[in-house]
Parts: structure tokens; sequence; C-alpha cells
């Protein structure tokens, strides 16, 4: 089993991935991820990410990498579990450049909605730590929320109304609620 991967063996996977690929595309940090590499905690078990468009040559890669640098990689974003919220990519934040890949977090909107929706403690103390660092707040959950809802249908293991009280909750928990 490979140690869970910090800040630093996240950008050094970072840097070897950009040396590596042969073509441009955008690399999303996702979940456990975006929380390492802002410093909200200090580790994740793998190193979760998104690729859209997908660079050249990244899957064989990061087959390479995963063994070398000793991490978990896995492809997995929150548009898996939930709809992703519109407007998603031109939200998520730049990182920065990695030989021709674009590095960015996922949309912090959705990635917060899909932890609020699974609703594991350490999913939510990244949703707090999200909001503390102002990267969202109640408004952009609701509407956020209000934005999917109706796409929530496709997605048959989830319960819209257990979901949507989520939500609710969570913006409560900060003080703030619809009428703010």
């Amino acid at each position: 089993m490979r140690p869970e991967a910090d800040a630093a063996s996240i950008g050094r996977f970072l840097d070897a991935l950009g040396k590596q690929a042969k073509g441009s595309g955008v690399v999303y940090l996702v979940g456990g991820t975006s929380a390492v590499w802002l410093g909200w905690r200090a580790s994740t078990v793998d190193i979760d990410l998104k690729l859209d468009p997908e660079p050249a040559g990244v899957f064989e890669a990061i087959a390479k990498l995963k063994d070398q640098l000793g991490v978990n990689v896995e492809l997995a974003s929150p548009d898996q579990f939930i709809p992703a919220v519109p407007g998603w990519q031109s939200r998520s934040e730049w990182v920065g450049d990695y030989g021709p890949l674009q590095v960015r977090h996922f949309d912090f909107i959705t990635q917060a909605l899909a932890k609020i929706e699974r609703g594991h403690a350490r999913d939510l103390d990244d949703v707090r730590s999200m909001w503390r660092a102002s990267k969202i707040g109640a408004e952009a959950l609701l509407q956020g929320f209000a934005a999917i809802q109706s796409q929530l249908i496709r997605y048959p293991g989830i319960d819209a109304r257990r979901f949507e009280r989520r939500v609710l909750s969570f913006c409560e928990e900060f003080g703030e609620s619809e009428s703010k």
C-alpha cells in the first residue's frame, strides 16, 4: 500500500506529468487533492483528477508515475456523482501550467455539493474549509443546487429531498440561509 499524498508529492506528480505529457489539455484537481494543495489538510489517499480535454500521452504517464513516485492516482470528479453546476469550467481556479498542461481546481461549488451529498465527516470538513477560504457561500451553494436539481433524476442513488435538506442545513450551520 502506498502512503498518502501530501502537497510535496502532489507537486512532484504534476511536475513529472507535465514533462511526460505529449499534448496539451486541462488537468483538474479534485476533492482531497485540492484540499491538500491549498493547505486545508495534510494528506489525501489518492491524487484525484479529471482530464478535460484529455492530453495525449497522459494515461501512459500516469501509469508510470504512480509507481515511480509511489502515489495513488484516481480519475474521479464530482460530475461522476452529481450533475456539474453549469459554468463549472469558467469557475475552476487556475493552479499553474505544467509543461503543456494547464492545471486547475475543479469548480468549488460543484465539489462542495458533491461532498455535502456524500456526507462523510472528512468531506464536510473540506466544505467548511472551502467556506472559511471564501471559495463558496450560501448563495452560490443554493443557486448551484437549484441549477442541478432537475437533473438529479439521472442519478438514481441520490435522494433529492435529503440532498436539498443537507445543503440547507449546511448553509444554516454558518448562519446563512435563503433569505440572505
